[in-house]
């Protein structure tokens, strides 16, 4: 069977369950194991677990494993629902954005073992074009492209490293490109839709918190859960 993916959240999977009824299963790969919620053509997986208690940080994320995971699962594309912040005021929060690449200067996450894995790293054209169709069938406005800075976390950025990085980029998350090189790698398709969340540090007039993020956040889940249901049903 071939499968769509879905990698988000813990609020969008909760969403999502009107999409079908899920089945949970452990998913063991060579490279560890992945907890991914099983449906008719899709598979899901909440990249910070699915416990509050237990809350996995961006930086402890095992994106090998999940991707690994989709791909044993004969998943032939995935989706990332991804949290940013602005890098510019012209992009408010509360937008929706499908970039069109991304930066990430640090060394991350990598299927490669005993070889290199020498990729090309890129967002894929017909995923996020899929995607886009998707925004448009729900008449949901989308910003199409931008460019994803990916910083490592969990920390958030200083005013003077978003100061540098809203010249080359518009929006900072910390999984994204991780998901995008490692998808990559195992030569899955992958796009990203990004919620917008906040300004970044510095960019907006208000004090950046948790709390103001995780509101934003949920402001945009009901508009991102359809057009992710309309991009399964393409």
């Amino acid at each position: 069977m071939t499968r769509k993916g879905i990698i988000s959240g813990t609020i969008v999977l909760k969403e999502t369950a009107g999409l079908g009824a899920w089945e949970e299963e452990e998913v063991a790969t060579s490279y560890g194991t992945a907890r991914v919620f099983l449906s008719d053509g899709v598979a899901v997986i909440a990249r910070h677990g699915t416990d509050p208690g237990a809350y996995i940080l961006p930086h402890l994320i095992d994106h090998v494993s999940n991707l690994a995971a989709l791909k044993a699962l004969g998943v032939t594309e995935v989706l990332g629902v991804n949290s940013t912040g602005s890098l510019k005021k012209d992009i408010p929060p509360g937008t929706l954005a499908v970039p069109h690449d991304f930066i990430m200067l640090y060394p991350g996450p990598t299927s490669a073992r005993a070889a290199a894995v020498h990729i090309t790293p890129r967002l894929h054209g017909e995923v996020r074009e899929r995607c886009l169709a998707a925004a448009r069938a729900c008449a949901i406005p989308v910003r199409d492209g931008g460019v994803y800075w990916q910083t490592p976390g969990p920390r958030l950025e200083t005013k003077a490293e978003i100061a540098m990085m809203a010249a080359a980029a518009d929006l900072v998350g910390m999984t994204m490109a991780a998901e995008a090189v490692v998808a990559g790698e195992l030569g899955i398709p992958y796009a990203s839709l990004c919620s917008v969340d906040n300004y970044a540090h510095g960019v907006g007039d208000e004090e950046l918190t948790l709390e103001a993020i995780v509101a934003h956040a949920r402001k945009n889940t009901e508009r991102i859960v359809r057009i992710v249901a309309a991009y399964l049903r393409m």
